[in-house]
């Protein structure tokens, strides 16, 4: 099996030039995220432990840079794909609908 497909790093890279404390741990779970051959949402339970929520149908919201920023991610594992439907603060995550945002 390969590893997960992430759709779109420019998202996250457009956000941390706006925030680039953030760049850093962005990177890394970009980097853990398609390094890995994710299954299911119990194995990304069981990696990112705390930093990890399911917020609805196939999406998924992690704790970035100890919950200063937050992210969403609409994942398809048969597909191998993951597509980023938003990156924010977390004051902007508070206003926004997890289950429905999109990009």
């Amino acid at each position: 099996m390969s590893s997960m497909r992430v759709i779109a790093k420019r998202t996250l890279r457009e956000f941390w030039e706006r925030h680039p404390d953030s760049q850093g741990p962005l990177e890394a779970w970009h980097d853990a995220f398609r390094r890995r051959e994710w299954n299911n949402w119990t194995e990304l339970k069981e990696y990112f432990q705390r930093s990890f929520d399911p917020v609805g149908n196939d999406r998924y919201a992690f704790n970035i840079k100890g919950n200063t920023y937050r992210l969403i991610v609409k994942i398809d594992f048969p597909s191998r794909l993951a597509l980023v439907k938003f990156i924010g603060t977390h004051a902007e995550y508070d206003r926004i609908n997890a289950k429905e945002v999109e990009p």
